[in-house]
């Protein structure tokens, strides 16, 4: 039995979203077109890993200050975060795993995609692997916190990890390869800075 047009449609549209999520980089030569997949040390895969990392803690304290406050505002920015933020963290780790790279490469520090070299031989601060991320002491501080404080706190710290996502994300546009992560990088710029304007104005309404 030969397939009709929608089957055979079907199967290109499967297709075409395996290619598509798989981020392959393509490279013109001559008249030939080569796929070519990003490579362990590559800007994709730095930022992918990273970026992970760093979602992984803004997940993570939307749901501390979700706990902590009745504020409707508060808890419903806090889920918006955690929501796009874990939905993006699973499209990158999804990308390393379609790349066939490692989620975590050991004796590369943080960032060095960026050429900023981490924290070199001092080590991350109290936990703290990358610009804008809160250290242990700071997530102590919210688990702790309840009510207008744990509000501040949050949206303090929340913004400062939005600003050094930014920077990240900002850096994966320049020079990632794959075009649909970095789409997703500039996405992440958009977001974050409209999240960083709205944050601030929830921060002086509490007089903070």
């Amino acid at each position: 039995m030969r397939p009709n047009r929608t089957q055979l449609a079907s199967v290109a549209a499967v297709a075409a979203a395996l290619l598509f999520a798989g981020g392959a980089v393509t490279v013109a030569s001559g008249e030939e077109e080569t796929p070519r997949t990003p490579v362990s040390a590559s800007a994709d895969a730095g930022f992918a890993r990273d970026m992970s990392v760093h979602h992984q803690q803004a997940v993570e304290m939307s749901f501390i200050v979700r706990d902590r406050t009745r504020d409707e505002a508060v808890r419903r920015l806090a889920y918006d975060i955690a929501n796009t933020q874990a939905n993006q963290r699973g499209m990158m780790l999804g990308w390393l795993d379609l790349w066939g790279l490692p989620k975590v490469e050991s004796g590369v520090e943080p960032m060095a995609w960026m050429g900023m070299g981490g924290h070199g031989d001092s080590g991350p601060k109290d936990g703290a692997y990358m610009p804008g991320m809160a250290t242990r002491t700071q997530l102590e501080e919210l688990r702790r916190a309840s009510g207008r404080e744990a509000e501040v706190l949050y949206l303090k710290l929340m913004t400062a990890h939005h600003k050094g996502g930014v920077h990240m994300a900002e850096g994966c546009v320049r020079t990632c390869s794959v075009e649909v992560e970095r789409n997703l990088a500039q996405g992440m710029v958009d977001a974050q800075e409209s999240e960083i304007r709205l944050m601030a104005d929830m921060l002086r309404k509490r007089g903070a």
